[in-house]
């Protein structure tokens, strides 16, 4: 499939292993980004200063993507210059690195907490939002995703730029990827419907997606050590 164009947005790895993955993807002639978390991922629970060598160390190693998570404490404290600042910290960090925030939605409390947290997000010069880690008890659901791209299309009405949406956790099959691009579609339009501005958060995926490829061409489920992922 790589032959036609058909990828991943991108390799999401720890930094420790970001050199490898890079070094991997090049010997396979393969221009797949590898993305990093960071920021102490996924608690969000070490000082800032070494979320910030973190950010920059899976830079120096060759990360073009870093996703941080917040501290959801700032969020739950009512904090928002400390959030805000320590989001734009984290985006001086990365540098030329593409940046996704990570909210951890469920950790949040409240809606009005989602959509507080993702503006500031924005504000603070994050490239995408991102629901969850995929660590929490709830991680992406559709009223959480309404609120989020509602902030995206608010924050480009007032300013012009358009902020990417990652939807990350619990998305298993196919159908429900797609009743996410369809969401995506009604929310934000046409032109969010590109790996620029909408990635899904897949690991939990790709096995379904291998089943759905194999059905298409052989017009039956595959049995399960027929595929690699499964």
């Amino acid at each position: 499939m790589h032959d036609k164009g058909i990828t991943v947005g991108a390799v999401c790895v720890y930094p420790a292993r970001v050199s490898d993955a890079v070094n991997t993807l090049k010997a396979a002639g393969c221009n797949i980004p590898v993305a990093s978390v960071a920021a102490g991922f996924p608690s969000g629970q070490t000082p800032l200063e070494a979320k910030l060598t973190e950010i920059r160390l899976a830079v120096e190693y060759g990360a073009r993507e870093i996703d941080i998570v917040i501290s959801r404490s700032l969020v739950l404290t009512g904090q928002w210059e400390g959030l805000y600042e320590e989001i734009r910290l984290c985006r001086a960090a990365c540098g030329e690195a593409h940046m996704k925030t990570i909210l951890a939605t469920g950790e949040l409390g409240s809606l009005a907490n989602v959509y507080k947290a993702s503006m500031i997000a924005m504000m603070a010069g994050s490239d995408f939002i991102k629901t969850s880690t995929g660590k929490e008890v709830e991680n992406a659901t559709f009223p959480v995703g309404i609120v989020m791209m509602r902030a995206i299309k608010e924050y480009y009405w007032q300013t012009g730029y358009k902020v990417g949406f990652k939807p990350a956790g619990g998305i298993r099959t196919a159908k429900e990827a797609i009743t996410w691009l369809m969401l995506v579609k009604e929310e934000l339009g046409v032109e969010w419907l590109t790996p620029e501005l909408f990635r899904l958060g897949a690991s939990s995926l790709l096995g379904d997606i291998e089943q759905q490829v194999f059905y298409h061409v052989t017009g039956s489920y595959a049995l399960q050590h027929e595929l690699a992922m499964a």
